[in-house]
């Protein structure tokens, strides 16, 4: 279809230059451009140009340009009238067109010329929309992930060159949209970069001419296309015979390679599935056992009359593992008929009713609609709704609170028929094995959804207890809440276009206006009340601490906040109840607006909206605020709880507000266990010195009949990994101590390819990023840090796609994150794995233990802190293929006594050696 652009003459442009800020004195270094012709590449330029000026180290480490490279060539005065030439009566492309155009523009008019008034289009924008589904629209991600040959990424020549073949995919692929897709996507259009809608619009208005009918892999309702959706749900899983050891060697063969371990694993769990009188197992299996396909493979037996499999992990990656990797090669090895489906939240699926609502509302902003026109052509493709599938990394836009699914059954909708939800729902009752996530667990486990008498298989467990006590954790944000009624006020009463000013007339608004205004100063007063009446109890904080805000963070025991006699406990309900009459009477004045509007006697759309916003947040607090009165009425919650006050300004008690976080698990997880059946908790690390006391205590199963499983690892450890400890680095809390780590970065990494930096202090994570992010020698590396370079799933993501990448990260990436599609050459263990007892979560527990007479540190914080080094150490063999060295930096391993402890969790001999040895070490690899 190249005939729609056959008039047409694309430069794609890339420049290199010494810095961002053109006015102030940064230049062009080198220019590129592509010509494409008939949507094929016709013709390269690559100009280096002499900037006068030094070129940055940061420069140089991205574009490989140095000095030396620009110090003889002509300078822009000479390539300014070429430039000028070639881009003549061309269309003007750019990767991130308002950098690559306004910087050109500035160049030419300094040297006299006149600014560039082509057309303009930018790639950034188009991919997304077009490819609405890639991880990551940087052009080296992008021609990676769409196979463009691309050889020297940040040299302008090459860039241009992979952006003009990345216009041309992204041009054929909005050719094969719908042409309904396309008239909508036209429609919104206009709200992008200088000129880009353009190539959308053409691509549209050309096509509508063909009249091209709707291919059958889809379907059309009201003006949105989808994917038909299939609703085979009639097979089940059939009583098969668990295969004996010979049958399971046939079975393998061919698929699977037949490991005694692996086997043994599979074998003791169908021991403990057959028997009755044992209703719990734990399994520690070492990392490349093939632990997730044993329980697959042992539960699967046991599918039939429609008893279910139910799967919880920790995280969506590990969920997404199970699903697109385990449960096929499981049905591919047993032949078996069995059926799978995800289980999460309604919020994580679109609502459709919602979305094609929101492109009516007039004019979103920038991402929102990028995020709009990605979702159109998204629809083409997906079958599920889930918006997981987006690879988004946050969902905090506006957008998505009108978007998500509310997890009603949208009976009656415009799109009720093809609801994304009801399809899930519909689905999940059907399946044989339902993958969740452990917080999804915590708080459902009583849904019809899991069936009758289900198993249940808890992977990663020795996380399970605190992703259930952190699901119940939650707050009240005082000053939120008092924001809220402030803005209600200014809609309905102070701002030009208040509902007061606007219906002065209305003698229904106007009594409901004049009743309601009280009764919210009445409210605030009494959030005023309970925050006061918070903040006078700072003295009975069990720990303080001065956020890097200036927030003040006090921690306290239930009984040490909310005595007997709590004034706060008094005041409480009656401001429930104010809260309820404000809420009331909001509705009613929303009541009153929505007729008015029906009557068409005013444009208050936006009003409307707005104020139903505002009741919206009115329904969270009062949640909130039942919550709070739930916990509090209960003197054995207030003794299983902890309290913080989190007070944004010290000296101000209206500053005051309340978080709230379980201590203790051990009911809500027996009510957990009591739902289902023959429960298999499994991990790579659920014993500390080899016996599991501490996960039977964390996962408070001491009173199940147990059994215990330690798998042996299925290949030689001591032939995949080297361990290394150093005897010589400074003091772990010294400033010294972190910039050798950074020196251990930049001088002996050179030959690794993907290096993980596993710290425990944020602040910590910066000076070392601060050190390193520059240094010449790192030039070839994407470094990352935790809390500087996006969200922890970007971050993990960046650091599959890149060649070399390096992360300086804490928290999760000890655990949380799983690298299977890229191997990791070093983890730094930069400190041994301790928490900080200044959390105030790890503060209060701890608090609970001590008031109980139990050891903290050995019954808590040595246990925990092994669990998270021996995850660290699990970051880098994850398998039989992978090789690696692990590298504790943290010399207390050797001085003090808890050390052997953490050399005991390593499965190999840890040499100790200095500075100068591991830099041998290092290099040689």
């Amino acid at each position: 279809m190249a005939k729609i652009f056959a008039k047409d003459t694309f430069a794609v442009v890339d420049l290199e230059t010494t810095g961002t800020q053109r006015e102030n004195g940064h230049h062009i270094i080198q220019f590129g451009c592509a010509i494409i012709k008939n949507l094929k590449v016709v013709k390269t330029y690559s100009f280096m140009i002499n900037p006068h000026r030094e070129i940055p180290q940061s420069v140089v480490n991205l574009t490989g340009i140095n000095n030396e490279d620009v110090q003889k060539q002509k300078d822009f005065d000479f390539y300014a009238p070429k430039i000028v030439k070639i881009l003549q009566n061309t269309v003007f492309v750019a990767h991130n067109v308002d950098f690559d155009l306004p910087f050109l523009n500035y160049e030419l008019t300094q040297h006299g010329y006149d600014a560039l008034t082509n057309k303009a289009i930018d790639t950034v924008e188009l991919a997304k929309i077009a490819f609405p589904t890639l991880p990551s629209y940087k052009l080296s991600d992008l021609t990676v992930q769409l196979e463009i040959k691309h050889l020297n990424p940040h040299k302008a020549d090459s860039d241009a060159y992979g952006t003009a073949v990345l216009l041309i995919k992204i041009i054929k692929q909005l050719e094969t949209l719908p042409q309904a897709t396309l008239n909508t996507l036209s429609s919104l259009s206009h709200g992008l970069i200088r000129d880009t809608s353009w190539v959308i619009t053409t691509i549209a208005d050309s096509l509508r001419q063909e009249k091209r009918p709707l291919p059958a892999e889809y379907m059309q309702v009201r003006n949105i296309v989808l994917q038909k959706q299939n609703e085979n749900f009639d097979s089940h899983g059939e009583n098969s015979t668990f295969p004996q050891d010979d049958d399971k060697r046939k079975l393998f063969k061919g698929k699977l390679h037949f490991r005694r371990a692996q086997v043994d694993l599979i074998n003791h769990l169908h021991q403990f599935i057959n028997n009755p009188d044992k209703n719990a197992m734990l399994v520690e299996a070492p990392n490349g056992t093939g632990k997730t396909f044993s329980y697959l493979f042992t539960y699967a037996y046991q599918l039939y009359s429609g008893r279910k499999l139910v799967i919880a992990t920790p995280t969506k990656v590990l969920q997404e593992q199970v699903m697109e990797r385990e449960i096929p090669q499981l049905l591919k090895v047993t032949k078996l008929d069995l059926k799978a489906e995800v289980v999460k939240s309604s919020s994580r699926y679109l609502d459709l009713d919602g979305f094609v609502q929101t492109i009516f509302q007039g004019t979103p902003n920038k991402p929102t609609l990028i995020l709009q026109m990605q979702i159109l052509v998204w629809l083409t493709k997906t079958k599920t709704g889930d918006l997981d599938e987006l690879n988004l990394t946050n969902y905090n836009a506006p957008l998505f609170a009108q978007i998500q699914h509310p997890g009603d059954a949208r009976v009656g909708s415009r799109f009720a028929e093809v609801d994304f939800w009801n399809l899930a729902r519909r689905k999940q009752e059907e399946a044989d094995i339902l993958v969740t996530n452990h917080a999804y667990l915590a708080n459902h486990y009583m849904d019809t959804i899991w069936g009758q008498n289900p198993y249940l298989v808890i992977d990663e467990a020795h996380r399970f207890a605190d992703n259930v006590i952190s699901s119940r954790n939650d707050s009240m944000r005082f000053e939120a809440l008092w924001g809220v009624l402030s803005h209600l006020r200014n809609l309905l009463y102070y701002s030009n276009d208040s509902v007061e000013s606007q219906f002065n007339d209305n003698v229904q608004i106007n009594f409901l206006l004049n009743k309601l205004d009280p009764k919210i100063l009445e409210l605030i007063n009494l959030i005023n009340e309970l925050q006061k009446q918070l903040y006078a109890q700072h003295d009975n904080a069990i720990n303080k601490v001065n956020l890097p805000n200036g927030t003040l963070e006090l921690s306290f025991q239930g009984k040490g906040l909310f005595n007997q006699n709590s004034r706060f406990k008094q005041i409480l309900p009656k401001f429930q109840q104010k809260l309820e009459e404000v809420r009331e009477l909001t509705n009613q004045v929303l009541f009153e607006l929505y007729h008015e509007q029906e009557r068409m006697l005013a444009n208050i759309e936006e009003l409307v909206s707005e104020v139903t916003e505002q009741i919206d947040r009115l329904d969270y607090y009062s949640e909130k605020g039942y919550q709070l009165a739930d916990l509090l009425s209960d003197q054995k919650n207030l003794a299983q709880d902890g309290f913080i006050l989190m007070i944004t300004n010290p000296e101000d008690p209206l500053s005051t507000n309340l978080d709230w976080l379980m201590l203790d698990a051990s009911d809500v997880l027996n009510q957990i266990y009591s739902r289902f059946d023959h429960i298999a908790f499994v991990s790579a690390t659920l014993t500390s010195d080899h016996n599991f006391d501490y996960a039977i205590s964390q996962l408070a199963l001491s009173n199940m009949n147990l059994v215990k499983y330690i798998g042996k690892s299925t290949f030689n450890m001591k032939k995949h990994l080297e361990a290394y400890a150093v005897v010589n680095m400074p003091n772990p809390d010294s400033e010294d101590y972190q910039k050798e780590i950074a020196q251990i970065m930049i001088n002996d990494l050179a030959d690794k390819n993907h290096v993980l930096v596993l710290m425990t202090n944020l602040d910590k994570i910066h000076d070392v990023f601060t050190e390193v992010l520059n240094a010449p020698e790192l030039k070839d590396f994407e470094i990352l840090a935790q809390g500087m370079s996006g969200s922890n799933n970007r971050i993990a993501k960046r650091f599959v796609i890149a060649k070399k990448a390096i992360i300086i990260g804490a928290d999760s990436f000890w655990e949380g994150i799983d690298f299977h599609d890229c191997g990791i050459d070093t983890v730094f263990a930069a400190r041994l794995p301790f928490e900080s007892p200044e959390q105030p979560e790890v503060r209060l527990r701890q608090k609970k233990l001590e008031d109980q007479g139990i050891n903290v540190f050995e019954k808590d914080s040595l246990p925990r802190a092994i669990i998270r080094f021996r995850q660290g150490m699990g970051r880098l063999i994850r398998g039989e293929h992978d090789h690696g060295q692990f590298v504790i930096l943290d010399p207390r391993i050797w001085s003090q006594n808890y050390g052997d402890a953490f050399l005991k969790a390593i499965p190999v001999k840890v040499e100790k050696v200095t500075l100068k040895e591991l830099k041998k070490k290092l290099r040689n690899k």
